[in-house]
């Protein structure tokens, strides 16, 4: 970290919103939802190579990391997935072995792409830094044309659609500058997050966290927050100006780390902020584009009749290949017992077999040995000779029949390499749930790091690994939220015990 603090373009920087450095110091990847796409495009990599990860508006690095994939990769992937494996970061214990000095402000660059060689001179003129840098330095590759033009194409779709790129302002007649709009769009998400989502059970709460999940998620329809273009410039500069206001008391609870410890919730200020109603176009696209509620499917086991048991069913009318449920079978087996005349007269708990049944339902060694079986061995013997297929109806869908029995939902806690558990969740297709929208859910309850990846040994079937052991935030969004029955569910008895950390 000090290395690229003063030499911060060694490595190909990445840029990523300043909340995700909490969890990149407890041990998380960086996954490639969580990057910010300058307007310039993303830094040229292959996959393996060494990277720098950036907070935005401060081009000091906080993390080093390795490319799980080529620049080209991310871009044709949608930014989905990780994109790096952290190796080091600001304050893990390769940084505490140091001064134990935080991250300098430094600016970000302008669009151009920065020129290396000043850099690199002034650090072959230090012998000290030499050994330190040898391992960081990158060779010179040329540019892929293609990845060069998917760059540029996807620049100029981000800045076309990007609001801080186009003007701040709503309303054209508006006279003021567009600091002092950006200084009451400034204040008045920092009220809306203040009066509608901060709780006092949240405090204390890390003053990068209060921006990312709070203040950003109240900014208006249209508009962008950056707090760069106000007059304030940085946060802790404006937090000191609303803690001068006596609105909220902010501390230092490790070193260099912000945090607000309290709010007054009866200040004039956060009583008479009034939320602005959304406009009736806005509410009319918002309605339209919601998504459904889940609705669990109706799942059904059911029996296919294969050729080997055709002849028992043929009588009642059902040939190979027949779909039947669970009683109709045993009425087809009780109806050919009797109209056979197979009950057998002395005791009416057995059923004489006949050459049908025998065929059908005995193993080779049995075939002269049983000549008779009580009632529930010859239907649980006629069950388990049939195939196995399954039934799934979704709200509003025609009936799905596949072969075999569906699969639970599985989830299973797995340990990294770093000694932290993870909790992983396959299945979710079946039950039609997008494993992508359940990833986001977890991720916004847990707070905690949640990805998608193939799951191993599954055709076109996608796993969420969430980290921690996060069974108890499964088990009710499984079974309380989406209704789903417990015997679809395995793994739930892997919740953490009460007291126990996770």
């Amino acid at each position: 970290m000090y290395t690229l603090w003063s030499y911060p373009d060694l490595l190909p920087a990445f840029t990523t919103w300043p909340p995700v450095l909490e969890k990149l110091v407890g041990g998380a990847d960086l996954m490639l939802p969580g990057l910010v796409v300058p307007p310039a495009g993303l830094p040229q990599v292959q996959k393996g190579d060494l990277c720098a990860i950036a907070l935005l508006g401060n081009r000091a690095p906080v993390a080093v990391g390795v490319a799980a994939m080529s620049t080209a990769e991310m871009l044709t992937s949608g930014l989905k997935g990780r994109g790096f494996s952290v190796l080091h970061t600001y304050q893990d214990h390769l940084w505490r072995s140091g001064d134990k000095s935080s991250p300098p402000s430094l600016a970000p660059l302008a669009l151009d792409p920065p020129d290396l060689s000043e850099e690199k001179e002034s650090v072959q003129a230090d012998p000290a830094l030499q050994g330190d840098l040898r391992r960081l330095t990158l060779e010179g590759e040329e540019e892929n044309g293609e990845v060069q033009r998917m760059c540029e194409e996807k620049s100029l779709s981000e800045a076309s659609e990007d609001p801080s790129v186009r003007d701040l302002n709503p309303d054209p007649t508006d006279s003021k500058t567009l600091q002092e709009q950006m200084d009451e769009l400034v204040q008045r998400c920092f009220l809306h997050a203040l009066k509608c989502q901060v709780r006092k059970a949240d405090l204390p709460l890390l003053t990068s966290t209060f921006l990312g999940s709070h203040m950003l998620s109240c900014c208006p329809e249209g508009r962008q927050l950056d707090i760069k273009k106000s007059s304030y410039k940085k946060l802790s500069k404006f937090l000191q100006h609303m803690q001068q206001e006596q609105i909220i008391q902010v501390k230092e609870l490790s070193k260099g780390v912000e945090s607000i410890v309290a709010v007054d919730w009866k200040h004039p200020r956060i009583t008479s902020f009034v939320i602005a109603e959304p406009s009736p176009t806005s509410q009319t696209i918002q309605e339209g584009s919601r998504e459904q509620p889940y609705h669990p499917p109706d799942i059904k086991s059911l029996y296919c009749v294969p050729a080997s048991m055709t002849l028992l069913f043929q009588e009642s009318g059902h040939k190979k290949g027949s779909i039947l449920e669970g009683g109709e079978v045993r009425m087809i087996i009780i109806n050919y017992v009797k109209r056979n005349d197979l009950v057998d007269a002395d005791n009416k708990n057995l059923v004489k077999l006949d050459p049908i049944l025998c065929d059908c339902i005995l193993e080779k060694n049995e075939q002269h040995t049983v000549m008779k079986l009580p009632w529930d061995s010859l239907l649980t013997r006629c069950l388990e000779k049939l195939q196995p297929v399954y039934q799934v109806t979704f709200p509003g869908q025609e009936p799905i029949v596949k072969k075999g029995r569906i699969c639970p939902i599985d989830i299973t806690l797995a340990q990294r390499a770093s000694n932290k558990k993870v909790t992983v969740v396959r299945n979710l297709e079946a039950y039609g749930l997008d494993p992508c929208s359940v990833a986001a859910i977890l991720q916004q309850r847990c707070q905690a790091s949640a990805t998608v990846t193939p799951a191993p040994g599954a055709k076109d079937s996608l796993q969420v690994q969430i980290q921690g052991n996060q069974v108890h935030h499964l088990s009710r969004l499984l079974l309380e939220e989406y209704q789903l029955p417990r015997k679809h569910i395995q793994g739930l008895e892997k919740a953490p015990k009460p007291g126990k950390k996770k």
